[in-house]
């Protein structure tokens, strides 16, 4: 069986930058009689939007630029950020039988091996800094590293420079501006400058713009733009509808939406145009990327719920560190919460739990239960329903299922859909309950469950923190 060198990309649209990499592949092929394979991401691209470029014709054009075989990736890009994407697509190009890797950068291998191994130390992927350069290739050395353990290998990393023509380098990553970069920009040209010159000519493909593509890639965009494949579009009908329309406890259910998001979301309706979708984003403090990730787990129904589960089937295999655990994230919230109770700042503590993998909590509750404030009409209604609720012969239909949610004064609130009506109460807690459960909220992908239970001082609302 032969070995590979792998490319992990989008290639949306392959250009010259790209070939460079296949050739570099082909060099390294020649002297080991590998096969040279693009990992080529589907449905949505490593930054969360939804591809120009079809699938297929991306696939055209990787073949034609001089690759063995394609292996297409989907279904991780509108449920994970690459904290997490990464570290299973690298799982999987390592599995399959990938050796050598090759990416490019502005920087040299030495100084990615000098930022990478911070977070191969730390063994968390999550917030390397936007000022780093080349932030991506060097979160892919460090998770690289990482799986060495695992594996007992990991692949070789062959990183050659950023192509640049007529002063302006070619890269299918976003600009890097002067902050990111620290030198003044010299016009790189993206993969995403050259849509964007697509589509300001008119879906033709501007002649400055030819110059950087391979004859061939040219050819399969001009085929796919007479086919009207491209550009490729969200389905914003029904990121309106659900925008427009769903309740702040359904929201609360969707991936990567918190308390301040929904607030947001609630406050723009009625969304009529993809602005007032992005400005209600950014008022909520989103940046571009998380927007796009919340926008596609809108789009694509995406629950907490299912997020965690994808995020624990890989914990289970050993590829997600042990510090980006779901089980982690709960133990920082508790913590986080705990110390804030003591008069510590929120930001001093997180800041402690991260930089000190020693810390251990014992206990960590995983359900809390609530107070209700409820009228006395409210009760009597409850207790004829709980009644029925608890014989084994009712439906899940006909159960009461309370939904946990942030009301509009960032109040921890509950309903109950009960008899044909909502019955809406904030909750009564410890301060230290009430910021954990926010902390789990805010994690943005953690869930939360509910059940009304009977205690002799009354209802409670017992909140389960991730419970199956």
């Amino acid at each position: 069986m032969k070995n590979m060198i792998g490319i992990s990309a989008d290639f949306d649209p392959v250009h010259l930058g790209h070939m460079k990499l296949i050739e570099k592949g082909k060099e390294i092929a020649e002297k080991t009689g590998d096969e040279v394979v693009i990992y080529l991401n589907k449905g949505y691209s490593a930054n969360h939007a939804p591809f120009f470029t079809p699938f297929e014709a991306r696939k055209d054009m990787a073949l034609a630029a001089g690759a063995d075989k394609v292996v297409g990736i989907e279904g991780l890009h509108h449920r994970l950020t690459l904290a997490y994407s990464v570290p299973i697509r690298i799982a999987m190009m390592i599995e399959d039988g990938v050796v050598d890797y090759v990416d490019a950068a502005n920087v040299s291998t030495p100084e990615i091996i000098k930022y990478a191994q911070k977070f191969v130390k730390q063994g968390i992927f999550v917030g390397i800094p936007r000022n780093l350069p080349n932030r991506n290739v060097i979160r892919w050395f460090a998770v690289n590293e990482f799986l060495k353990e695992k594996y007992g290998r990991n692949m070789d990393f062959h990183i050659i420079p950023e192509l640049e023509i007529n002063n302006k380098e070619v890269n299918d990553k976003e600009f890097n501006d002067k902050e990111a970069n620290g030198k003044e920009s010299i016009g790189k040209i993206s993969g995403r400058e050259i849509r964007k010159s697509i589509i300001k000519n008119n879906m033709e493909i501007p002649e400055e713009t030819k110059e950087l593509l391979p004859k061939t890639t040219i050819k399969i965009l001009q085929r796919e733009i007479k086919k009207g494949t491209i550009p490729g579009r969200r389905n914003w009908d029904i990121i309106k509808k659900r925008m427009n329309t769903c309740s702040r406890p359904n929201l609360m259910n969707i991936s990567y939406l918190n308390g301040n998001a929904i607030n947001e979301i609630i406050k723009g309706r009625v969304y009529r145009d993809e602005e007032s979708i992005w400005a209600t984003f950014r008022r909520a403090g989103y940046g571009p990327v998380l927007t796009r990730l919340a926008i596609s787990s809108i789009e694509e129904g995406v629950t907490r719920q299912e997020v965690v589960n994808l995020m624990k089937s890989y914990e289970e295999k050993g590829v997600i560190p042990k510090e980006q655990s779901v089980d982690k994230v709960i133990e920082r919230s508790f913590y986080v919460a705990d110390k804030c109770e003591k008069g510590e700042a929120a930001s001093v503590a997180n800041r402690e739990f991260r930089s000190n993998s020693n810390i251990k909590i014992d206990d960590i509750p995983l359900f809390i239960d609530a107070g209700l404030y409820l009228t006395k009409f409210e009760t009597k209604v409850l207790k004829r329903n709980l009644n029925n609720d608890l014989k084994e012969e009712a439906s899940e239909k006909n159960k009461l299922n309370p939904q946990i949610y942030i009301n509009k004064d960032g109040k921890l609130s509950c309903e109950i859909r009960v008899e044909n009506k909502k019955i809406k109460t904030n909750l009564r807690l410890h301060s230290r309950d009430v910021t954990y459960i926010r902390y789990i909220l805010d994690s943005q992908f953690i869930p939360v469950s509910a059940k009304i239970i009977k205690k002799k001082e009354g209802f409670r609302i017992r909140i389960f923190i991730h419970n199956q």
